[in-house]
Parts: structure tokens; C-alpha cells; sequence
């Protein structure tokens, strides 16, 4: 892999994966959480999510076929699943049901939805899987390599999250989230439409 050929993984991996997008929901799913209950949540994202991306580009288009399941339907049940998350967001269901339990038993949104579908979601699987076919053990190392450093910046902007929400306040972050909820619901409607137009019918 070139560094020109880098710059672009890096580049397509970004603006998959948006870590800038991605930082203000990880706000809105941890609200009310401690600095030290979020930095806990935003690591183990980040690596399920390194790990999830780096099993998918060795061995994803295999194991995908041998299931006998398509991009496209992966596609659609990502986004089916983003989309539930979405409607607690708008509906504010998160909040009560948090508000229920013991800390110790607060909802952990690190695995379902962080590390799968926001952060390695069918788009980052499906580039993964694209930059590794046919590589050499250097290239798929260098293209696993640049996948690393997008996750550590998503990261970073995870570990910001509190700043972030002493700076919108309970208000700002009541908007923030409904909004985001919004978001969230348009981009899981345009995940099943990508995947319902992918399909080989």
C-alpha cells in the first residue's frame, strides 16, 4: 500500500465510520454517566469494534459466505437494529429505564449500538473487506493499520464526551439528543434502503 493508497483508506474509512458524528451521539447514549463509566464505555467500543473490523477484513467475505448471508442483508439488519435504538432516543425511553436500575447495572451501549453498527458498521465491514481482498500479509497489515488509527480517533472524541456536555448542559443535551434520535432513524431507513437496492433480486 502506497502512502497515496493509505491517505485514501484513511480518508474512506473517516467519513464511513465519522468519528466527528459519531462523538455527539456517544454523548447523548452515555447521558448521566460518569467521566470514569464513559471512559470504561468508549475503550471497550473502540476495541470490540477494532476487533470486529480486523476478524471482517481476514476473514469477513468467507465467513459472510459460508453463512450464507449477503452484504445487502447485513446492511438491512444493521440498519433495523439502529433504528430501535433511535426511536429510545426520540421517545426518551433510555433515560427512565436508566434511571430504574443500580448503577452498577446502568445500560452498557458499548457493545450494541457503539461498536456495532455505529462505529464498525456494514460500511467500515464492507471497506475493510474491500481494501484486504487480494492483498498481501503487508498490505492487509497496512490497510488494518490505518483502520486502527481512524478508531483511535473516534476514541479521543469519545474520551471528550464529558467537556462536551458540561459545555451543551442538561438543556443542550436534551436537544442534542432528539435531534441525533432523528438523525439516527434517517441514516437506519437509509441503511435498509442501500441494502434492499444491493440485493440481487
Amino acid at each position: 500500500m502506497t502512502t497515496l493508497e493509505a491517505i485514501a483508506a484513511f480518508t474512506a474509512l473517516f467519513v464511513i465510520i465519522d468519528p466527528i458524528g459519531l462523538a455527539p451521539i456517544f454523548v447523548a447514549l452515555t447521558r448521566g454517566m460518569t467521566p470514569a463509566q464513559r471512559r470504561i464505555i468508549g475503550l471497550r467500543a473502540c476495541a470490540l469494534a477494532a476487533v470486529l473490523l480486523v476478524v471482517f477484513a481476514l476473514v469477513g467475505e468467507a465467513l459472510l459466505n459460508f453463512l450464507g448471508i449477503s452484504m445487502p442483508a447485513f446492511r438491512i439488519a444493521g440498519g433495523i437494529l439502529l433504528f430501535l435504538t433511535a426511536l429510545e432516543m426520540l421517545f426518551e425511553k433510555r433515560t427512565p429505564r436508566r434511571e430504574g436500575q443500580a448503577e452498577a447495572h446502568v445500560a452498557d451501549p458499548s457493545v450494541f449500538p457503539l461498536a456495532l453498527p455505529l462505529i464498525a458498521g456494514p460500511g467500515a465491514i464492507t471497506t475493510m473487506i474491500l481494501l484486504t481482498d487480494g492483498a498481501e500479509p503487508l498490505g492487509a497489515a497496512q490497510a488494518i493499520g490505518v483502520m486502527l488509527a481512524v478508531i483511535g480517533v473516534v476514541l479521543a472524541l469519545f474520551l471528550a464526551a464529558s467537556p462536551m456536555e458540561r459545555l451543551l448542559g442538561p438543556t443542550g443535551i436534551n436537544v442534542v439528543t432528539r435531534l441525533l434520535g432523528m438523525l439516527l432513524a434517517a441514516l437506519s431507513v437509509q441503511f435498509v434502503l442501500d441494502g434492499l437496492m444491493a440485493m440481487p433480486w
